[in-house]
This record gives structure tokens, C-alpha cells and sequence, in this order.
């Protein structure tokens, strides 16, 4: 069922989770029903936002900054494929890592929905992207943040049963590997925008 896990999440993760474990979920069906959906949330919005709103950088009356339609597109579209490939690369390296913290014959479907699920809190604040002020945005963002950590650190030893100490170095592992993606993604972009992709302002 699409999004069946997103309420679940909020208001009982672990028990959410133990849902998460039991089933039998591929990868195919894990992006059909949530990561692609979710995915094109802060997507949208960032579009939405940018191109008829326009962000400001606080609380100060300057005048809103918007995108050209053809940037703001590019952007969000390389967005959206940045978050499908992220969790996949997240996920597989879970996989990877999980015989190394005494997994016998781990299931890559299974780490991948894991790291798609924990990721989700991120997913939903890109929905502060139809505001788009600067300070709420980073606010949300932490507020997200904070929360998918907390997910990662409650998820990981329910969804590989592992236990309470192996569970905790593991999750810590994981979160190293998540800031090496955000670093490889920001890599990237700034390559991209030294091509001529960067974002083009309204005038």
C-alpha cells in the first residue's frame, strides 16, 4: 500500500518498524509506493516556491528572488534524482556493511526500505519549499533532521535485529556514510553550476 509506514513513523517508529521488518518488500516495490513519491515533494514545492513565490534570504522586506522556470525545473529535477539515487547508494552501503556487524546473510531489499523510511522526516520538509523563506526553510530542515536521525538510531537494530550496542556503532556508521553522500551531492552540484547549470534569477 503507498505510504503505508509514513503515520506509523510519527507516532510509534518502533513498533513501525517491527511492521517494517516482517515484510516482504523488494526494492522495486519500496520506490514504487514511497521514495518516489515522497522524493517529488520537495521537488514540486521547490519548483512551486521558486518560480511563483520567490525565497528571501529572512525576515527583512527585500524583494522576493525567483527563478526562471527552465532553472528552477533543472534544479528540482536533479533534486529529485539526487534523493532517489542517495537512498540507493545509502541503502547498499548498509547491505555492505551489515556482515561486518554480524549480520549472517543480510537482505539488501530490507536496508534500503530501512534507510528510504528514515529518511522520510527529510522527505516531508521539503513541503516548506511552497514557503520559501530561508530561515523557516533551515529551521524545518533541522527540525527533519534531528527526527531521521533519531529514526536511524530506534530503526536499525528492530529492522537487522541487532543489538542494543552493535545497533548504536552500526547506526553511527551508517550516519558517517550519509554525510559522505550530502558531501559527494554538494560536490556535485557546485561542478554542475560551474557548467552553466546554476540557478538564473528573474529580472
Amino acid at each position: 500500500m503507498v505510504l503505508t509506514h509514513v503515520f506509523g513513523l510519527f507516532t510509534n517508529p518502533k513498533r513501525e518498524f517491527e511492521t517494517i521488518r516482517d515484510e516482504e518488500c523488494t526494492v522495486k516495490d519500496c520506490y514504487m509506493s514511497h521514495v518516489f513519491i515522497l522524493a517529488a515533494i520537495p521537488a514540486i514545492a521547490g519548483f512551486i516556491g521558486a518560480t511563483q513565490i520567490g525565497w528571501k534570504p529572512g525576515l527583512s522586506s527585500m524583494t522576493a528572488a525567483k527563478l526562471t522556470m527552465g532553472s528552477a525545473f533543472l534544479m528540482c529535477l536533479a533534486a529529485y534524482f539526487a534523493a532517489l539515487v542517495g537512498i540507493y547508494i545509502i541503502g547498499r552501503s548498509v547491505y555492505w556493511m551489515a556482515e561486518t556487524y554480524g549480520i549472517e546473510n543480510p537482505n539488501q531489499s530490507r536496508c534500503i526500505a530501512l534507510v528510504a523510511y528514515v529518511a522520510t522526516p527529510m522527505l516531508l520538509a521539503g513541503v516548506l519549499g511552497f514557503f520559501p523563506s530561508l530561515w523557516l526553510y533551515m529551521l524545518g530542515l533541522l527540525a527533519a533532521i534531528a527526527y531521521s536521525t533519531y529514526l536511524l538510531y530506534t530503526g536499525l537494530p528492530v529492522v537487522l535485529n541487532l543489538p542494543g550496542d552493535r545497533g548504536f556503532l552500526f547506526s553511527s556508521a551508517v550516519l558517517t556514510v550519509v554525510l559522505v553522500v550530502f558531501v559527494g551531492i554538494l560536490i556535485a552540484t557546485a561542478i554542475l553550476w560551474g557548467f552553466g547549470l546554476g540557478p538564473v534569477f528573474v529580472r
